[in-house]
């Protein structure tokens, strides 16, 4: 009779080494879209260094890490996500954080307004920018908080989520409400709603490699938190797990990781939903190495559509966020159809 333990050892050396495998492919692509992102300018694809020298160190070298960095935030976050609502379909804006922002983003602006004073994501005023980008900070940290005391902590799942829901429809009603009566606030959040990648300078890698470092290895350092949870919180409690804590710490990762993100970019749709399903579909392997292949996936993919965006329509950009909405979208529909055929058959 085959025993677990008879076909346990063959799997650890598959799982091990094609996880090897495709951080090694990961890192390979990530440094052509690397390579990719210095080149592409308003211009076109140019390695002239006499000439955009300049360009390339205080422009594209920024946005190029910053959107790495900023998907790698992503994927953690969804990865991490996935994991404490045992949902394949669950994305780190789950939890109040992108209406958080948003409504943070569209107050402000529209208080500007109000006021008169010019305060707009477009300007050229490096201090109002950062401000922007506090409030955009704070306030999706402000979202996750208030999904954290509706649902009264984190000791059920399913209260969070619908917790999450509940502030997501209330702050987006809210801001709804906010842009019509202040059609400025609408004209300036809308590029933060649509997500970009043009703002990302040396003050935005910082904050998001920061946050990647923090997040990244206590995420990894708590996944065995995840792995008992996939055999159900029963299980997990006999193996000596105090799940409410753990569950807790791993939200607040999850809110720290989105919330430097969604302050940095804006809402960019799908990287965090997709990036772990990537990772499922080419190895198997449980979350420690999933959370790291994750973040790896999503820098790869927030930094492929950055590339794609500022050269598709050279020297005009497309919003990222709404490129990595298209893909993200059709790859689920490939995924969806490819199910019901098996189903099918």
């Amino acid at each position: 009779m085959t025993t677990l333990s008879s076909i346990t050892p063959p799997k650890r050396t598959v799982r091990r080494f094609s996880a090897i495998h495709l951080a090694l492919a990961l890192g390979v692509i990530a440094l052509l879209l690397g390579l990719g992102g210095l080149a592409a300018g308003s211009e076109g694809w140019s390695f002239a260094l006499a000439r955009d020298w300049w360009f390339i160190s205080m422009i594209r070298a920024p946005r190029t890490m910053g959107a790495f960095l900023a998907g790698g935030l992503l994927g953690l976050a969804g990865a991490i996500a996935q994991g404490v609502f045992r949902n394949p379909l669950a994305d780190p804006y789950l939890l109040g954080s992108a209406s958080g922002a948003t409504f943070a983003i569209v107050l402000t602006l529209s208080a500007g307004s109000a006021f008169g004073l010019p305060i707009g994501i477009l300007g050229t005023d490096w201090f109002l920018r950062l401000g922007l980008v506090g409030v955009a900070f704070l306030g999706a940290l402000g979202g996750i908080a208030l999904t954290l005391a509706l649902a009264r902590g984190a000791k059920q799942p399913s209260v969070l989520l619908l917790g999450g829901v509940v502030v997501g429809v209330l702050l987006g009603a809210v801001s709804n409400l906010l842009m019509l009566v202040s059609p400025e606030a609408l004209r300036g959040a809308q590029i933060f709603l649509l997500g970009t990648t043009g703002f990302l300078g040396w003050n935005s890698v910082f904050p998001l490699l920061a946050s990647l470092a923090l997040c990244l290895p206590t995420a990894v350092r708590f996944a065995r938190v995840l792995d008992a949870l996939v055999l159900g919180e029963d299980t997990a409690t006999t193996l000596g797990i105090r799940i409410p804590a753990a569950r807790l710490l791993l939200v607040l990762l999850l809110a720290l990781a989105t919330g430097t993100a969604v302050a940095e970019t804006g809402l960019v749709a799908f990287v965090g939903l997709v990036a772990p399903h990537l990772v499922r579909r080419t190895v198997i392997v449980t979350h420690g190495a999933l959370l790291a292949l994750s973040a790896l996936a999503g820098g790869v993919l927030l930094l492929a559509a950055d590339v794609v965006a500022r050269s598709v329509l050279a020297p005009q950009e497309l919003p990222v966020g709404v490129l990595t909405a298209v893909f993200g979208g059709l790859y689920l529909l490939i995924l969806l159809h490819r199910r019901s055929a098996r189903e099918a058959t």
